[in-house]
């Protein structure tokens, strides 16, 4: 189909939407609700647009372009309605920037520095509600929420967990778990999806807390250790420390998707008792040891047992968290050296 957007005429398939040939041609159209991970929402309505021949603005992120189709993403008008979106969303909005966890990476700060709104327009109450932190790893500022919807989408779309729903009606509706009650491990799993997709302060990483702003922060693709999956994130450096694991959302395993461990479980990382050198008991005590004294005693000691029981009396159980090739040269060792086929992996199931 042929399409134009902003004067710029190009080919699309159908069933993709405004908003996806809109970012492939390099177009900006702001958003707040839109997740790539999760269904179009169109709940924000920020993504306004208008298609020539309809009578008014469709949101981008769920209309199907169609053959011929003109679209402008960027005019008087349009501006003028997404100014007052903003401004409806920052009268019921802390106006904390300077020490707000977020700021620098925030979606709704963008929107407002990009569109000169500065909240003063509409008066009138606020929520005033209280931090919660009742559990380990997240922490939900709800006066921050801007109710896009996004962390309910992914937690019941993606993860299949129902952790949090918008609860209450009107003025008082906010997402929240059950009952408000507090997250723990019968109702959460703490994979942080939640966190990722929030483009407000409103849900932030607890341990990662007051430790650094964003572009303070080196950024380090790399992949998870805990499993054979192989999700990729990045490690978010501050000083040569870890500060906190964000979402690499171009990923080609998990699309920016992490569970617990792979969010949360790199403090073993910086511990003072991860191990540094070889180690060999001797009665009841350990002693540090040179790599090649500790190789020279596996060799002999693999040496007698084969010797004594055979080589079937040997085998290896090789680790997820190694990469393809380390695990396969285990596998040739065993086989080919000690002679036996004895071989598994903890990812094997």
């Amino acid at each position: 189909m042929k399409i134009r957007i902003n004067g710029i005429e190009t080919t699309v398939e159908p069933g993709r939407t405004i908003l996806e040939v809109a970012k492939e041609l390099g177009v900006h159209i702001p958003t707040l609700c839109h997740d790539e991970r999760l269904e179009p929402y169109g709940g924000c309505r920020l993504c306004l647009v208008e298609v020539k021949g309809v009578p008014r603005p469709l949101p981008a992120c769920t209309t199907p372009v169609t053959d011929g189709m003109e679209i402008c993403t960027e005019n008087e008008t349009l501006t003028r309605i997404r100014r007052n979106i903003i401004s409806l969303l920052l009268s019921n909005h802390p106006n904390d920037c300077m020490r707000c966890e977020k700021t620098g990476d925030c979606t709704l700060q963008d929107l407002a520095y990009e569109y000169n709104v500065d909240g003063a327009r509409f008066a009138g109450e606020r929520w005033n509600l209280p931090i919660r932190e009742d559990n380990p790893f997240i922490t939900y500022e709800p006066n921050k929420c801007v109710l896009c919807g996004r962390c309910v989408r992914i937690c019941n779309e993606v993860v299949m967990a129902g952790t949090i729903d918008f609860t209450g009606r009107g003025f008082s509706t906010m997402p929240d778990t059950a009952y408000g009650r507090p997250r723990s491990l019968e109702n959460c799993e703490f994979c942080g999806q939640c966190v990722s997709t929030c483009p407000v302060g409103a849900l932030t990483d607890r341990p990662s807390r007051g430790k650094g702003r964003s572009y303070e922060m080196k950024r380090v693709l790399t992949t998870c250790p805990y499993c054979g999956v192989g999700c990729n994130f990045y490690l978010n450096v501050k000083d040569g420390r870890i500060i906190k694991v964000t979402s690499a959302y171009d990923a080609p395993v998990n699309k920016g998707n992490l569970c617990i461990k792979g969010r949360y479980g790199y403090e073993f990382i910086q511990s003072p008792e991860r191990i540094k050198t070889p180690l060999i008991k001797e009665g009841d005590k350990f002693r540090e040891a040179t790599w090649d004294e500790a190789l020279d005693l596996i060799a002999r000691r693999f040496r007698e047992l084969i010797d004594r029981y055979g080589p079937d009396s040997v085998g290896a159980f090789s680790s997820a968290r190694c990469t393809n090739e380390e695990n396969y040269l285990l596998s040739k060792w065993v086989r080919a050296v000690v002679g036996s086929n004895n071989v598994d992996n903890c990812a094997r199931v």
